[in-house]
């Protein structure tokens, strides 16, 4: 049994988020592209995750259960290993600047939703946009979870968000999204125990904190976008920089297993260049890179990560 870890996990985001983050509006989405997610991206991922061997965690956003499709969707995953974990009720991309009381309402309600709906009870929590602050990370902590995997501390990513939002809001297409904290560039790039006063900083917190990953230096971020649409060698190379990290956790989106032939606009595809690269080479690329996960990683659940890290780092 490897010492270190490996962590797949998918945010299951669906098309009408990207529209906000792009400032469209949702009217865009047919029916057919409303229900990507569960009809095409859920199946792809979980036929991947069987023909790999590897397990995964799947960030439901519970307000969306509300479509009778996605419930039995998230069902078959969990009975295919898939962990089900809490990505917040509403998936407000301001969730993290309402108030503890708020917070801990959206994160109650969609901890319930996903447990009656999919028999499953979630462990674990993913902020909509990756954004901490001490109040959702307190409200985390209440529901008596395990985990919290919302930091990416990575420079390239921050810096091109804060862009694309000056450069929408000139074009009068101001983003949904909100940027984070400039304090998540010195947070650890590796699994910590957070403080709940401040989250981008270690602490004695009751849960712990399973960053995705960047790269050494630099904070690359190696997650599903980059993977998908990078020139190959520059994503082999990326990967390599992360061969000692004690935990690789692999963030991806649903998106990252579609293409702009399965019915996305073309207003939004137009902004998500990534749904320009053949989902058949998008599919291949994962492929190869779950495999390689698990030549030298034990390949588990986020879940399971925080339980078998939290002894090491009390240790």
């Amino acid at each position: 049994m490897s010492s270190r870890l490996a962590s797949i996990s998918v945010d299951l985001d669906s098309l009408g988020h990207y529209c906000r983050i792009q400032g469209l509006p949702e009217s865009l989405l047919d029916e057919r592209a409303r229900s990507l997610v569960w009809a095409t991206a859920i199946p792809r991922y979980l036929e991947l995750f069987s023909m790999v061997g590897a397990p995964a965690t799947f960030f439901v956003i519970a307000s969306e259960l509300a479509d009778p499709r996605l419930a039995p969707a998230l069902q078959t995953a969990a009975r295919a290993g898939v962990e089900l974990a809490n990505h917040s009720f509403s998936h407000d991309y301001a969730l993290s600047r309402r108030s503890r009381v708020e917070i801990e309402a959206d994160l109650r309600q969609a901890h319930d939703a996903i447990t009656s709906q999919t028999g499953v009870a979630p462990v674990g929590f993913r902020a909509p946009g990756y954004t901490l602050s001490s109040a959702m990370l307190q409200a985390v902590a209440a529901l008596g979870y395990t985990y919290d995997s919302s930091t990416f501390p990575a420079a390239p990513y921050w810096l091109a968000k804060a862009t694309v939002m000056k450069a929408l809001s000139v074009l009068g297409r101001p983003s949904r999204a909100i940027l984070d904290s400039p304090n998540v560039l010195l947070a650890p790039r590796v699994p910590y125990r957070p403080s709940l006063e401040a989250p981008y900083r270690r602490g004695d917190g009751p849960l712990l904190e399973l960053p995705m990953a960047v790269t050494p230096l630099a904070r690359v971020p190696f997650i599903g976008t980059f993977a998908t649409s990078m020139p190959w060698p520059l994503v082999e190379a990326t990967f390599r920089r992360l061969r000692h990290d004690r935990h690789l956790n692999f963030e991806l989106h649903a998106i990252d297993v579609l293409d702009a032939t399965d019915g996305i606009p073309e207003a939004l595809a137009r902004q998500q260049r990534d749904v320009g690269v053949p989902v058949r080479e998008k599919l291949k690329r994962l492929r190869r890179l779950f495999t390689w996960m698990g030549d030298d990683r034990e390949r588990v659940t986020l879940a399971d990560a925080a339980q078998r890290l939290s002894g090491r780092l009390d240790g």
